[in-house]
């Protein structure tokens, strides 16, 4: 009897307790929680964190899938300061049997932290192709997708190793001399002219500059309890520093336009996703790209900000696999062309 009763206790001692201790991590670690709840989606979503190395270089990335399907693999890359948790709203409305890998930048979240030349964009395409080779994903023409910072790398990527991709997605891209600045460039270019040492808006140190932050991300506010911003704050601000390395080398002379630099040798199909209402890089530039590629695919979201993967997930995923589908090519195919 005394067994029975413990049977009984033990587990409904559990199920009290769980959520005592999620509220007081979510009270006092609020960081912890954010990042135990992206790995139960990632769980959830079937994806697998995985981790792989050129020589010493070590790239954390997840995957869901196998290659070789009727649609190219897909290879995501996320925006500065962010990591690959970046596209779990966009890959949920992904086909569940499509190949997918989304992998830290360089110097973000599990990939390896180095020096300044591996931030740059060509640095960083060079340290992605290792990557790609690391994994083998060469082996047939894949669709590389990149937004914001990743979109600077993606078009470069795409200018230098054509062989190896099927067609490639930016999304709201870094690296254009765009003709009308946004809030977030004109923002920098008064930093610059003043040499002041003041706060930049894209690392935040404050529960307030994270909201600043957040409302330049994003056309739709968040409306983000106190608790969750104090959490995505927690988790950066250890990573300041880098942050700021990182940016002054993006938005550096070498980097700053590589993408305007590059556009003219991409030969692979392209499509360009952007929001109308993006405070970061402003959707003029959209119309560069398409005067350097007049067959490259423009869309253009209502009522959307920077943060095109967070603000329409559902619309940008059927954009990026309609293009992808209508797009697609077999190894032999591309050694062909």
């Amino acid at each position: 009897m005394e067994l029975n009763v413990a049977k009984v206790i033990v587990p409904a001692g559990g199920i009290i307790i769980l959520p005592f201790l999620t509220f007081i991590t979510f009270l006092f670690w609020p960081g912890a929680l954010l990042k135990a709840y992206n790995w139960f989606i990632r769980r959830r979503m079937g994806l697998v964190l995985s981790y792989s190395y050129s020589g010493s270089y070590r790239f954390g990335y997840f995957s869901r899938g196998t290659p070789g399907g009727a649609v190219p693999s897909l290879l995501m890359l996320h925006g500065f300061s962010g990591s690959k948790d970046m596209w779990l709203p966009l890959i949920k409305f992904l086909p569940k049997d499509l190949h997918i890998v989304c992998v830290d930048m360089p110097g973000h979240e599990g990939t390896s932290r180095t020096s300044v030349e591996d931030y740059s964009i060509q640095g960083q395409v060079t340290r992605i192709h290792q990557f790609v080779q690391s994994i083998g994903l060469d082996k047939k023409p894949f669709h590389l997708l990149g937004i914001s910072m990743g979109g600077n790398v993606a078009g470069v990527y795409a200018a230098r190793y054509p062989a190896h991709l099927s067609s490639v997605s930016l999304m709201c891209p870094a690296g254009l001399d765009s003709p009308k600045d946004s809030e977030f460039i004109t923002h920098m270019k008064e930093l610059e002219a003043s040499q002041k040492e003041e706060s930049i808006i894209l690392i935040p140190n404050t529960l307030q500059e994270m909201r600043n932050m957040l409302r330049l991300s994003c056309h739709t506010p968040l409306n983000l309890n106190r608790q969750v911003l104090k959490g995505l704050l927690d988790n950066r601000i250890p990573n300041n520093g880098f942050y700021k390395e990182v940016l002054l080398e993006i938005s550096g002379e070498k980097s700053r336009y590589s993408l305007q630099e590059n556009m003219h040798q991409i030969t692979v199909p392209l499509q360009v996703i952007w929001g109308k209402e993006d405070q970061l890089l402003d959707v003029s530039g959209a119309s560069l790209l398409q005067a350097a590629h007049p067959s490259c695919q423009v869309e253009l979201l209502d009522n959307c900000g920077h943060s095109v993967m967070v603000e329409r997930p559902r619309k940008s995923a059927k954009l990026v696999m309609d293009f992808m589908s209508a797009h697609k090519v077999n190894g032999e195919d591309k050694k062909r062309s």
